[in-house]
């Protein structure tokens, strides 16, 4: 096979790495890194770079093999248990995620993370457009988690996290978070509502009030909710919901999950 990079004479279809994430083999940063690594061709012709265009006529190839024609978009609401890591193997050996599910679904992606000790709602989708929107910061998709926390709680410093905090060099945006019950209780509920969503950061601003946190539970995801669904459990959206997700995809003026914890 040929080492050129194909031209991108016309600008019809849609970048390459857009088509191998819609088809579910992986997320459009990870394509863009199969890429890089010369292991994406095109006609024949390996691609060695992201900036090229296919259409459903084009020949993909990744690791010599045929690229599957994309599914139907899916999305699945899936209760992750505490103890039970988001990916798909662990070299340490630890359960993951994917560890029982049914045999029949379709290769699923996590849309965003939860930690190995934080249990409750986890998205998981086939198409890695649908994965990427839900995921973006800009986006502006609320998350909500209720969190059991060691310490005295001070109202007034939760109340202070509407306004955003900095802590160790890493500045989180708003949060809503609120307590539940007597703020002299030594171990409490809280209820944390953001949309960003950086890596541990719920624990990160607990540790920084002196609150050790002993139990996290993502109950909401934008307009999706944990509601009833059984840990380990896993249920697909139905259509109507779907419906919503594609509509923001497509550039609609319907916006996903904006209001805050109440």
């Amino acid at each position: 096979m040929s080492e050129q990079t194909p031209k991108d004479d016309a600008p019809k279809g849609e970048r390459i790495a857009k088509a191998i994430a819609r088809a579910g083999l992986c997320s459009r940063r990870e394509a863009e890194a199969l890429i890089a690594q010369g292991r994406v061709f095109v006609n024949g012709k390996r691609l060695t770079t992201p900036a090229h265009n296919v259409t459903a006529a084009d020949e993909i190839l990744v690791d010599n093999k045929k690229l599957a024609k994309p599914e139907r978009p899916r999305l699945f609401r899936f209760h992750k248990p505490r103890g039970v890591l988001v990916a798909t193997r662990d070299p340490g050996g630890r359960p993951t995620i994917y560890d029982g599910m049914p045999p029949e679904l379709p290769r699923l992606m996590p849309v965003g993370r939860l930690d190995f000790n934080s249990e409750g709602l986890l998205l998981l989708t086939n198409d890695g457009a649908i994965k990427r929107h839900l995921e973006l910061p800009a986006t502006g998709i609320a998350r909500k988690y209720r969190v059991r926390v060691y310490g005295v709680v001070d109202p007034r410093r939760l109340a202070a996290l509407k306004n955003g905090t900095t802590i160790d060099g890493v500045t989180y945006g708003s949060i809503d978070a609120r307590l539940e019950g007597r703020p002299d209780a030594s171990n409490a509920w809280l209820t944390f509502a953001l949309a960003e969503g950086k890596n541990r950061e719920i624990r990160r601003v607990c540790e920084s009030m002196g609150l050790q946190v002993n139990r996290l539970i993502r109950t909401h995801y934008g307009v999706f909710e944990l509601d009833k669904l059984g840990k380990g459990d896993i249920e697909e959206v139905g259509p109507g919901e779907l419906r919503k997700v594609l509509g923001a995809l497509a550039g609609a003026p319907l916006k996903l999950g904006g209001r805050p914890a109440s």
